[in-house]
């Protein structure tokens, strides 16, 4: 009874504290590592304090952590994000996409700008039908040098997303850069909105549906594997 007690109390400051929690289902015996990507990825930089974050140097320890324990059987990733650092949320994404765990992902609300590899890593992806997507240009704050070498790590970065998007996921690198560079639905951005369904229909996302879907696809391929 001790140690029953003392496991809910990990259990409950493991959510708190990173929205990561262990689902056990007594039906089908899988051990289910549930993962959160909410807010915005922070990266080498703090956030304002005021700011929902996932902070990269707790996901990739616990992705390797997952990778390593055999007695965890798959992975579900919840996301709801707008984006953030480019490079970790990167990093998460390859990591994810290099698991031999079976790994399914969710989009609730969004997943938007680097949320968009994160979504598409998993080796299924469901998104709700008012889930969002947002596809744009890489994005930067504060002074930049007005140097060809600055343009072209730019670019560079750009490059490398859309190449992972496209080699995960059943869109062409074609259409992303159109996607990405639409300039008639954000007012003051280039880009795409893309909901539910359309982005199941562009080929980013493999299927509408919600937490039901996504654990019973989970334990399918758990089984298949």
């Amino acid at each position: 009874m001790v140690n029953q007690m003392e496991d809910k109390s990990e259990e409950r400051e493991s959510v708190k504290q990173s929205g990561q929690l262990l689902l056990h289902n007594s039906e089908d015996e899988h051990t289910i590592q549930l993962l959160s990507i909410i807010g915005e990825i922070e990266g080498h930089e703090l956030c304002p304090g005021t700011a929902k974050t996932t902070k990269y140097e707790h996901i990739l320890p616990k992705l390797a952590q997952v990778e390593d324990d055999k007695d965890v059987e798959g992975l579900l990733i919840l996301l709801n994000t707008v984006g953030g650092d480019v490079e970790s949320g990167l990093a998460i994404a390859e990591m994810i996409a290099s698991m031999e765990t079976p790994s399914v992902s969710l989009v609730l609300g969004g997943s938007h700008s680097i949320g968009i590899p994160l979504a598409v890593a998993a080796d299924y992806s469901f998104i709700v039908p008012s889930g969002t997507m947002v596809v744009h240009p890489v994005r930067v704050n504060g002074l930049v040098i007005g140097a060809p070498q600055s343009f072209e790590y730019f670019k560079q970065m750009q490059d490398r997303i859309s190449e992972f998007i496209t080699e995960h996921s059943f869109m062409s690198e074609k259409r992303f850069v159109e996607l990405m560079m639409e300039t008639g639905q954000l007012t003051k951005d280039l880009g795409t909105i893309l909901v539910g369904r359309q982005a199941v229909e562009e080929g980013l996302i493999n299927e509408v549906g919600g937490v039901h879907e996504a654990l019973t696809r989970l334990h399918e391929m758990i089984e298949e594997q």
